[in-house]
């Protein structure tokens, strides 16, 4: 049987029934919460309760792995002395494999799964400089949900 790809996306300024429509275009049936913090100041509609109720209404579930795989860990040893994380550090931590193989396990199973940050650039986001290099050294076929909806492989843009 053919695998489906994981897919990758970014919520930014969208409206929650635009998320949807990607979300149903690629028939996404879980939707993987990556985000550390899951609340957003400027669009209410992404915080984890509403997300989770809108999703439910909508057959589609919502999980949460941002402890895992989200890309500003609480663990001081993650960060660079500037402030900013350290991605090659992250990948070591127990926490971090753990979360991958949460993700390697969905599709294992074929699971129709997007996992979702806050960026709608992948290329400015964890999830393709952080978690999507690891998911294909594990052989796993991942495509981006770029900011106009368009499906990316890793090699576009600046990755």
């Amino acid at each position: 049987m053919k695998k489906h790809p994981l897919y990758t996306i970014g919520h930014g300024n969208r409206k929650a029934e635009e998320l949807l429509d990607l979300l149903k275009r690629h028939e996404i049936d879980y939707l993987v919460d990556v985000r550390s913090m899951p609340f957003s100041k400027f669009n209410p509609q992404f915080n984890k309760p509403v997300l989770t109720d809108f999703l439910k209404a909508n057959q589609i579930r919502y999980v949460y792995l941002g402890d895992l795989l989200g890309g500003k860990p609480k663990k001081k040893e993650c960060y660079q002395e500037n402030g900013l994380p350290n991605y090659e550090k992250i990948k070591e931590q127990d926490f971090f494999l753990k979360g991958i193989e949460r993700l390697k396990n969905a599709y294992e199973k074929n699971l129709r799964l997007a996992f979702m940050c806050s960026e709608t650039n992948p290329s400015e986001c964890h999830r393709s400089r952080l978690i999507t290099p690891v998911l294909l050294k594990e052989g796993v076929i991942v495509k981006h949900i770029d900011e106009e909806g368009n499906l990316r492989d890793q090699e576009w843009g600046l990755f």
